[in-house]
């Protein structure tokens, strides 16, 4: 009850006697694309499993590697999470990973010019760089890990490590990191990444509004598979909808980046899209190395390196000693590269040029393990997307309700292909708000050619955060408006429990909402009808 990423090679197991098969002929890469079969013994369907993880990936072949946990939360839970990690380990035993925040080579830059400037010195370009480049990675201030937390041994002090303090020296931040860098004690003491996520949440939801549990969908479902390389099975009913793969909106798999990738290996299996949520996270292992090797025919998607644990599985194939193959996988994973003696070992054992060439140019690798459970879990919410359509827009929406603008929305199809035109035809040059909304309004236009419509915000009859489904329809919440916060959207859905609004006055006098708020509602015509008893003065 740890994980649901069974590591063991691809094989079947019967529900009721027991028996088992395993496949260690190389052929499936997963035990989920087996294919279906009977008991033998008993006759049930065999449970189809395995992921072919090696163990020592996890802790080394001798114990020598400190293991790689990731645990991914809800973010509303992650708080939870953290404090009962220090219940388990014991108080002063657990402390946030700290981080280091540096001056950059831009801000460098500026500071030296500034300076400059404010002393009237006159000097040369070179000058000015000597300076930038002495005060470029000089410490500016301390921070803390998004999720990491250092465990310390029982028996050991935290402080025979590293001094302790608050982030950016701020007592009041209730918090307690570690004043080194977590990468310098990295090794040393153990790492745990308690992490929010938002797939955990969207799950939930989809659970909820369903009454489907993902733990029931057939992860060899076909027809969602086929999402991962093309939109027929989504009944899009639209000839300028531009997106030729399912996958919008799908965690891992919804963004441009791996929507190309996907293009580029047209996947069939469950496998190849581990490979894929591999590649997509890796540094230098897609881009200028298995792109290019896919591109030319020179090695299939199941033959390139995807994950640190293919170069470890492969080489020990090829006839590498299981410790020598390991070393090569942790080094290359970190970026290290090969050495002299690890190239001429691989070379006498058969392995291809292109093969050690492609070990050369990876800077850091993701690990299987974690690539599996990811795509687990959008394998789960794309099933949902395929078959419960309305609940996954309902559930999409309402955890990116930051990015979603109305405005736009409310105006239809026609606005929204617009926009996304506009948007588009910025290039670079858009900001990270825009290529939010850029996201956003992409499944807006599928979720119109699916054939389901947003309907206008409704004030007595909206959530205050979540959409949800009215007539076939989503129902955007009233947080989805132009300015108006949680606590507005709160105090609304307080007071309309409480009776009908008489009158504008009357909605601003018991919900305590800005002008602002009103002139929104007003707006959208979500309070059209409502008299004001005193209009002039209140504009």
């Amino acid at each position: 009850d740890i994980t649901e990423v069974n590591p063991l090679p691809p094989h079947y197991i019967c529900g009721d006697c027991k028996y088992s098969e395993f496949i260690t002929d190389g052929r499936y890469g997963s035990g989920i694309d087996l294919p279906d079969k009977n008991c033998p013994k008993c006759g049930m369907q065999l449970t189809k499993e395995g992921h072919d993880i090696p163990f020592e990936v996890f802790l080394g072949f001798e114990g020598n590697k400190e293991p790689d946990i990731d645990l991914n939360f809800a973010s509303e839970y992650q708080a939870e999470a953290h404090k009962y990690t220090e219940e388990l380990f014991g108080e002063g035993k657990v402390f946030r990973a700290g981080t280091i925040g540096t001056i950059a080579d831009k801000t460098a830059y500026g500071f030296v010019k500034k300076y400059m400037e404010a002393k009237d010195i006159d000097c040369s370009s070179a000058e000015i760089n000597r300076l930038t480049l002495g005060c470029a990675g000089v410490r500016r201030t301390s921070g803390q890990h998004p999720g990491g937390v250092i465990i310390v041994p029982e028996d050991r002090d935290i402080h025979e490590f590293t001094p302790i303090q608050y982030p950016a020296n701020d007592g009041s931040s209730g918090v307690i990191t570690t004043h080194f860098d977590y990468h310098s004690i990295e090794g040393r003491l153990l790492k745990l990444d308690i992490l929010g996520h938002d797939v955990p949440s969207i799950i939930k939801m989809l659970e909820d509004i369903t009454g489907f549990k993902a733990t029931n969908i057939p992860m060899d479902d076909e027809t969602t598979m086929s999402i991962f390389t093309s939109t027929k099975a989504l009944k899009i009913n639209c000839k300028k909808f531009k997106c030729k793969v399912g996958t919008l909106g799908i965690p891992e798999f919804g963004t441009r980046f791996v929507r190309q990738m996907l293009l580029d290996t047209n996947p069939k299996t469950f496998a190849e899209l581990v490979r894929i949520s591999g590649l997509s996270h890796g540094t230098g292992v897609w881009i200028n190395n298995a792109q290019r090797l896919v591109r030319d025919n020179t090695a299939e998607l199941k033959d390139v390196i995807s994950t640190r644990d293919d170069i470890m599985n492969y080489l020990i194939l090829k006839g590498l000693p299981s410790k020598t193959s390991f070393e090569i996988m942790e080094n290359v994973r970190r970026g290290k590269g090969l050495k002299k003696d690890e190239e001429e070992l691989m070379r006498y054992n058969n392995v291809p040029d292109w093969y050690i060439n492609s070990c050369k140019k990876i800077e850091y690798m993701f690990p299987k393990a974690h690539a599996v459970a990811y795509v687990m879990m959008s394998f789960r919410i794309a099933y949902y997307k395929l078959y419960y359509p309305i609940a996954f827009y309902a559930a999409y929406f309402t955890m990116k309700a930051e990015d979603f603008d109305i405005d736009i929305v409310a105006k239809g199809k026609e606005k929204v292909i617009e926009k996304i035109d506009e948007l588009e035809g910025k290039g670079n040059d858009t900001t990270a708000k825009e290529r939010n909304l850029l996201t956003v309004l992409e499944v807006v236009w599928e979720m119109y050619a699916r054939g389901i419509n947003i309907l206008a915000v409704d004030l007595y009859k909206s959530h205050p955060d979540k959409f949800i489904i009215k007539n076939n329809n989503l129902l955007p919440p009233l947080k989805s408006l132009q300015g108006m916060g949680q606590n507005a959207a709160a105090s609304i859905e307080r007071e309309r429990k409480k009776g009908e609004f008489l009158s504008i006055e009357d909605l601003q006098n018991r919900t305590k909402i800005t002008k602002t708020v009103i002139e929104t509602l007003l707006k959208h015509g979500c309070i059209e009808g409502l008299p004001s008893t005193n209009q002039l003065s209140f504009f």
